[in-house]
């Protein structure tokens, strides 16, 4: 494996350790066995090295999609495991100031996975419905939505706002 890989795998373990918030070049640096101005190399600022592992991020929650069945409470499901399971890296990955640049490449990496929603739904449709999906994975996570609903996992959350996007009723 290159330095380049090793160094981002190292990020990837770090976020999943500490979360965001613990990821250094210095860090990531000391758990890939190199000097600590080995990852300037290949990442000249702290923001280029955090895009990049979320990178890997997206790829992973991409493929956690395509695991799932090709329905949409299925893949709704898959998008609230992956947030569960990687809780660090979903934060990483919607960090404002690293989707905002164009240049860190997080655009070509997130914008597939609701461009495969909006092609099923249309983008107005699709971004209500990702909105809706994301803010009740997000809240659950902080723990906001187990406190005001009493519920114990997000399936019921979910499958009740797939059922209103999807103009079914609950």
């Amino acid at each position: 494996m290159d330095l380049r890989a090793r160094l981002v795998r190292a990020g990837v373990e770090l976020v999943a350790a500490e979360g965001p918030g613990g990821v250094s070049l210095r860090e990531i640096a000391r758990r890939a066995g190199v000097s600590h101005g080995a990852p300037r190399r290949y990442f000249p600022t702290h923001v280029e090295l955090l895009s990049a592992v979320a990178r890997q991020g997206f790829a992973d929650l991409a493929a956690a999609l395509e695991a799932a069945a090709p329905d949409l409470r299925s893949r709704a499901h898959a998008y609230a495991r992956f947030a569960r399971d990687n809780r660090g890296m979903y934060e990483l990955m919607f960090r404002h100031d690293l989707l905002r640049s164009g240049r860190l490449g997080l655009r070509d990496a997130s914008l597939p996975l609701f461009g495969a929603l909006a092609a099923e739904l249309g983008p107005v449709a699709a971004g209500a419905l990702w909105a809706n999906v994301h803010g009740i994975v997000q809240l659950w996570l902080w723990g906001s939505l187990p406190l005001a609903t009493g519920e114990t996992a997000p399936a019921a959350l979910l499958d009740a706002a797939l059922d209103a996007h999807l103009g079914r009723a609950s």
